[in-house]
């Protein structure tokens, strides 16, 4: 299987309509979305062309494509306008024979893991920070921000397919790339 995961939006039309196209190029089955859909929160700069109401607009009409986990910015009111599943707090996909964990990160994260295994996957965004690091009894992931990157980090997401797993920034060019053992 091959999934496309991103994170915080943050109702950047500009960005989410990169998303897309991405994941229509990239050929993936599936989009996995990891919270922060339509808001930018008090902490955030507004995003370049933030415009919540356009991005739900793309979002719904590629409703049938996308999982989705719940962000600290995201809310119930949130879900009345979105026709997908989104207040998740987590998620557990099995991929190649690994369980990974699939969350913001502003609940679970590396200062509060969730149950893992020697071998599982902890996937969140919430920092917009990249992450590839292999933690020894566990696997940290994160696919950094799709419109507000932090820490000099580009616009990214993340791709998986056959134990890979490959950072791009938002003009498909990799940036660094992680193989499940």
């Amino acid at each position: 299987m091959k999934l496309m995961i991103a994170s915080d939006i943050h109702g950047s039309a500009y960005y989410c309509k990169k998303m897309l196209e991405r994941y229509q190029e990239e050929g993936a089955e599936r989009l996995l979305l990891l919270g922060d859909l339509l808001y930018h929160g008090p902490r955030n700069d507004l995003p370049r062309e933030y415009a919540p109401k356009e991005v739900i607009s793309m979002l719904n009409g590629a409703r049938e494509e996308l999982l989705c986990v719940r962000g600290n910015c995201d809310a119930e009111v949130d879900q009345m306008v979105l026709q997908f599943p989104i207040l998740s707090e987590s998620m557990l996909l099995y991929l190649d024979g690994h369980l990974v964990f699939a969350t913001h990160g502003h609940v679970h994260n590396e200062k509060n893991l969730p149950p893992l295994k020697a071998g599982d996957v902890l996937l969140h965004g919430h920092t917009h920070v990249q992450a590839m690091e292999d933690r020894g009894d566990y696997v940290y992931l994160n696919p950094g921000s799709v419109s507000i990157p932090k820490n000099g980090n580009e616009n990214s997401y993340m791709i998986y397919e056959n134990g890979r797993f490959i950072i791009k920034n938002m003009e498909s060019s990799e940036i660094r790339n992680f193989v499940l053992a």
